[in-house]
């Protein structure tokens, strides 16, 4: 009988951190290397949230706290969703935790049972799936398409649901295609999710505020009122702030729920970060000043991305509305030899021979569940960037 538990075997590790990780190793072993794969802006944490971590350090904030986040924190975010998302929430609906990921995991692993199904549409966050596997429920792929800027439609969405729907996850602007729904394309979908009042809406809002070209965001319990009271609309500081290690991500939604989630976190990891959640306060209750020209910094990379992209070969790069990422097709590229001989055979193939001829690091489409494509995130300066192109188009180019 094997040590590990049944569970683990259902899911595999994170494919984002596996290529982070290799870019690392080979850099420390003195290759040059632009790693593309790591989701996190390069943007330092704003001065002003790590003096508000120096000082409550200062204060002696370094105890335990509530098991699912200080009151402090929790106003923040009650009035962060009524100014920004004209959501209204009671303290005792919120919930903070350990990052958005483990926000997440908490929601499904206090709800699922197995025989439970799980709906989210392809491409995905590599993390989806593998927590849905974990509580022993089952992940139901809806795929989508280039042509559609990688949205669902609503009747697709209709189709996928059965009696054992247990949840609906929703990413908007999208990790891995930078995809995000405009109000009346939400409102398409919470029109069929109305109709079927035993499915829940997990809303993943974590790149609200990246959007570009004039786009306005908007969230599903905001869009239908209605689903409010089965919707848990998830956010967090790491993204928008620049606070990805600081490991603090929050969710809203109905009391009952909040409760389960905090049940599990007590017998997990207790209280997030007693220093992070008093940044966290400051994050979201500080100046804002800095985001629009950090918006602007990530639109004129995006576009930089996109144009050196479609002039390479063989490679289609849609211009995504949000998020930093693109997620470009590289099908021109399959069945093609590689200088050293080796046949394209896959969107695995071509990340690998790309990270081994010209040092790039993406994260293959295989790893996001739509294929053939890869990611990657242009959260790095713009010289990296022109170089990571400028290779790419080389690579691209090498190809016979």
């Amino acid at each position: 009988m094997g040590f590990v538990a049944h569970a683990l075997e259902r899911v595999k590790p994170s494919p984002t951190m596996v290529i982070t990780g290799k870019a690392r190793e080979l850099k420390a072993a003195g290759y040059d290397v632009i790693g593309l794969g790591a989701g996190e802006p390069d943007f330092d944490t704003p001065d002003n949230i790590k003096q508000a971590a120096i000082e409550a350090i200062k204060r002696g904030e370094t105890k335990y706290t509530a098991v699912d986040g200080i009151p402090e924190l929790k106003a923040a975010i009650v009035k962060k969703f009524a100014r920004e998302n004209g959501l209204a929430y009671k303290p005792s609906e919120i919930s903070v935790g350990s990052g958005g990921k483990q926000v997440l995991y908490n929601a499904l692993l206090a709800t699922l049972n197995p025989g439970d199904e799980v709906i989210m549409s392809s491409p995905y966050w590599v993390s989806y799936p593998d927590i849905v596997l974990l509580a022993g429920a089952t992940p139901v792929f809806v795929e989508t398409r280039l042509e559609d800027g990688f949205k669902l439609a609503p009747d697709t969405l209709a189709a996928a649901i059965t009696p054992q729907t247990k949840w609906f996850i929703f990413n908007s602007p999208s990790n891995p295609t930078g995809a995000a729904y405009t109000r009346e394309e939400i409102k398409a979908l919470t029109d069929v999710l109305v109709k079927h009042d035993h499915v829940w809406v997990l809303s993943d809002d974590i790149y609200e505020h990246l959007v570009y070209d004039g786009f306005r965001f908007t969230t599903p319990a905001e869009v239908e009122p209605r689903l409010k009271s089965r919707t848990l609309t998830l956010n967090g500081v790491s993204k928008a702030y620049s606070m990805t290690g600081w490991r603090i991500g929050y969710a809203g939604g109905p009391e009952h729920l909040i409760k389960a989630m905090a049940t599990l976190q007590s017998q997990s990891t207790s209280n997030p970060c007693s220093i992070s959640q008093w940044a966290a306060v400051e994050a979201l209750e500080g100046p804002q000043d800095f985001l629009p020209r950090w918006v602007k910094s990530f639109e004129e990379r995006r576009d930089l991305v996109v144009a050196m992209l479609n002039q390479a070969k063989g490679l289609h790069c849609p211009t995504p509305e949000g998020a930093f990422y693109v997620y470009p097709s590289c099908a021109g590229c399959i069945g093609r030899i590689t200088p050293k001989g080796k046949e394209i055979g896959s969107d695995e193939d071509f990340a690998t021979a790309l990270l081994q001829e010209e040092g790039v690091a993406v994260v293959q489409g295989a790893a996001f569940g739509l294929s053939p494509f890869f990611r990657i995130s242009y959260a790095t300066g713009i010289e990296a960037l022109e170089e990571a192109c400028r290779r790419i188009q080389r690579f691209c180019a090498s190809l016979s």
